[in-house]
């Protein structure tokens, strides 16, 4: 070390010298330190009280502009979200009640004191002492968001949901709850906590449509609001966590289950005594009344609201055609009768198209998919009512000969249930039997776009096919509409139009809609729709649907499809038109299945009590033909039989001994060598009278007979037991599989 005279200093006291000049150095640096953390300390605490100075600022003034916008309390009470309607059968009887459903408001006064107890408790306990957003629940919620801590419960106050129900969404984003946080702070701002509480109580849902606590004790326990029990105001209030897991409706273990915790924090609360006994087991709930299967109904009516009625708001009843008593037949008959691992289906028509009953499947709350008015499925032999009309519509009556032989059309064969061929037999026969052959014959005697042209006549909306297999019901309906053709034919050939809805009225009983009876258009003459009856009726009596006699005049029409997927019965009595369809969604095979069993049961069952009440009608049945199917020497023979000429299918004059076109020699084509388009003219030529010119015989005898119909030339196939029958060719295309009976 150097001394002060230049020199090395050593020894004992130099390094003294040294570590103490070191230490010296060391506090310094130490000292610099402490102020500069200091000195940034001093800068971020008045950095940081200025930007809470500014973020108080700004959220005071967004507080004071939300709590200026605000609605007054007065304005609050009146609002409602969302529009209720209620919905009533056809005797006035409520049968459902859809939307919201508020009950009477409670003033703070009103409302037992239980009851608010058992919602702060359970839903926000530092209620009374926060300004509308609690601090600790917001910790909690910024150390989940932090950490991911599942086990952090809810941190909405009382005040912020009463924000959310009213104002926003339940959308979980930072800048919901943030505007949430602003409107609850505005909101504690203007009212006072008995009033938020007032009106959190009277307008947070319940679930099952309820809103408010007097909505909600009425909908589960029968009684107003006022009368509520503390296990009851216990179950009410674990309700607002999760209203349709919780809901007493829906699953009551869960609900009691809820309550026990709800009474268990009052407990811990000191709101009711801890030796209090309270068993929420015991409490009675409001048996549900409503039939689940009237929603297959409502789902169908309702949405025509939109179309029926000016956009509103406000509460409306609804009143339709249903019938109480005859929809709860209808879900027996369909419950009681339709096979293991299948579904079924009903739809009842008054005579002018109102639905008296609608069953969508076995049950609603299984699976809401309506199959009476969506599902598209083959109707098998139910659909050769559209073939026998455009049959009797071309000229045949349920009396005709026809014979029932293997045939083929096109390259197809149609088969037989049976697989035997019966041979000749009545037109009546051939449809009680539902025998595949003759429908063949006749489909491509009269044509198949005649067929569908009858079907689409009938409102059938759904695509028609036109191949040959289509006389078997290979194209795809809906029940709906296949009811709706049955109807028209048991209202003589008068179209018939489905509707659900009478009229519309609001809460005040003010009428907005009236249903006007639809115009009818006639679709077929009145003695076409008497012979479509005649068969339909023998069916029943005697062919494949017996099953669905019911003691008084029933007609109707099986229909069965390949591998037994589908059947159908369909027809009606006494002014009711019922369809029943039984089949699987996966449209595989149902064993046993068939139109005349399981659906033709169904039908029976109720239809025994659609019509009860209704006087028995015999069905007209007999056949006023128009004058060109009268036999000329009923009606338009007048003198001796030699005295008359023929009329052509264009009007004109045959002269004696002369053939179509004048060629003599030529004689008068025979009904089986008629094309299909020939079918909408009169079958024999018309006679009118003369003057006898000589006493030669006008024609010969044999023209005679076939003219007059003194013979037996109405046969319209071929004999018995003969080789298959070519068929002239329909237009070409692949034939569709299903073979139907």
């Amino acid at each position: 070390m150097a001394g002060k005279d230049g020199r090395q200093v050593t020894g004992r006291g130099g390094r003294r010298q040294a570590a103490e000049a070191h230490a010296r150095r060391k506090r310094n640096e130490e000292q610099r330190a402490r102020r500069g953390w200091r000195l940034w300390l001093r800068r971020l605490f008045i950095w940081s009280g200025a930007l809470a100075v500014l973020g108080l600022l700004f959220v005071g003034l967004a507080v004071a502009f939300a709590a200026r916008s605000l609605p007054s309390y007065y304005q609050l009470q009146a609002t409602q979200t969302g529009q209720t309607i209620i919905v009533r059968a056809r005797d006035g009887s409520e049968i459902v009640e859809l939307g919201p459903s508020y009950g009477q408001w409670l003033d703070s006064n009103e409302i037992p004191q239980v009851m608010k107890d058992a919602m702060v408790a359970v839903e926000d306990r530092r209620f009374h002492s926060h300004f509308g957003v609690d601090p600790v629940r917001l910790t909690g919620a910024i150390w989940e968001g932090l950490t991911g801590d599942d086990r952090i419960g809810g941190t909405s106050t009382i005040t912020q949901q009463l924000a959310r129900n009213v104002f926003l969404n339940s959308n979980r984003t930072l800048d919901r709850k943030l505007r949430e946080a602003v409107l609850a702070l505005a909101m504690e701002a203007k009212f006072s906590k008995e009033q938020i509480l007032e009106l959190y109580l009277n307008k947070v849902y319940f679930g099952g449509g309820a809103y408010g606590i007097d909505s909600a004790s009425r909908k589960f326990f029968s009684h107003p609001a006022t009368e509520l029990s503390t296990a009851e105001a216990a179950i009410i209030a674990g309700l607002v966590k999760a209203p349709s897991r919780y809901s007493p409706t829906a699953d009551v273990d869960a609900a009691v289950g809820r309550a026990s915790v709800v009474l268990r924090l009052m407990k811990e609360q000191g709101r009711i005594p801890q030796n209090a006994t309270v068993d929420p087991s015991a409490v009675k709930l409001k048996p549900e009344s409503g039939q689940n299967s009237v929603r297959y109904f409502t789902d169908w009516a309702l949405p025509q609201l939109d179309l029926l009625l000016p956009e509103t708001f406000e509460p409306i009843e609804v009143w339709t055609t249903l019938d109480v008593g005859m929809q709860r037949a209808a879900t027996a008959a369909i419950k009681s009768n339709t096979p293991n691992g299948a579904q079924g289906a009903l739809v009842s028509l008054d005579r002018d198209g109102a639905v008296l009953a609608l069953v969508g499947g076995n049950d609603y709350v299984e699976t809401n998919y309506n199959r009476a008015t969506e599902a598209m499925r083959q109707p098998g032999s139910a659909w050769k009512l559209f073939v026998y009309l455009a049959a009797l519509e071309a000229g045949y009556t349920p009396d005709d000969r026809v014979v029932d032989v293997p045939v083929t059309i096109n390259g197809w064969s149609p088969r037989n249930s049976s697989g035997r061929n019966a041979g000749e037999m009545s037109l009546r026969s051939a449809f009680a039997f539902s025998i595949n052959t003759i429908a063949a014959q006749l489909g491509n005697e009269v044509g198949f776009g005649t067929v569908a042209s009858m079907a689409r006549r009938f409102g059938i909306t759904t695509p028609i096919s036109t191949f040959p297999a289509m006389v078997l019901g290979s194209s795809e309906v809906r029940l709906i509409d296949m009811t709706r053709a049955f109807a028209a034919v048991s209202a003589k050939g008068n179209s018939v139009e489905p509707y659900g809805i009478l009229k519309v009225t609001t809460g005040e009983g003010e009428v907005i809609y009236q249903h006007e009876r639809a115009r009818q258009a006639q679709l077929v003459p009145d003695y076409v729709a008497a012979g479509m009856t005649d068969l339909l009726q023998t069916a029943v009596a005697t062919g494949t649907g017996r099953a669905a006699q019911i003691g008084r005049p029933v007609a109707g029409k099986t229909g069965t499809t390949s591998s037994n997927k589908d059947g159908y019965f369909i027809g009606f009595s006494s002014g009711v038109t019922t369809g029943v369809w039984m089949g699987r969604d996966d449209n595989a095979r149902v064993g046993g299945l068939q139109g005349g069993t399981a659906p033709a049961r169904a039908f029976a069952a109720y239809m025994r009590y659609a019509v009860k009440d209704r006087p028995v009608e015999q069905f007209e049945t007999e056949l006023q033909l128009p004058e060109w199917q009268m036999e000329p020497d009923d009606e338009q023979l007048f003198g001796e039989p030699d005295d008359y000429y023929f009329i052509d299918e264009q009007g004109n004059l045959i002269e004696p001994g002369l053939g179509q076109g004048g060629e003599r020699g030529v004689p008068f084509p025979n009904e089986g060598e008629r094309g299909p388009g020939d079918f909408d003219r009169p079958r024999f030529p018309q006679p009118v009278q003369r003057d006898r010119g000589d006493d030669n015989q006008a024609a010969s005898d044999d023209f005679l007979n076939r003219a007059t119909g003194s013979g037996d030339n109405r046969q319209r196939s071929a004999p018995p037991n003969t080789a298959p029958t070519p068929i002239p060719p329909a237009p070409r295309g692949p034939s569709p599989r299903p073979i139907d009976y």
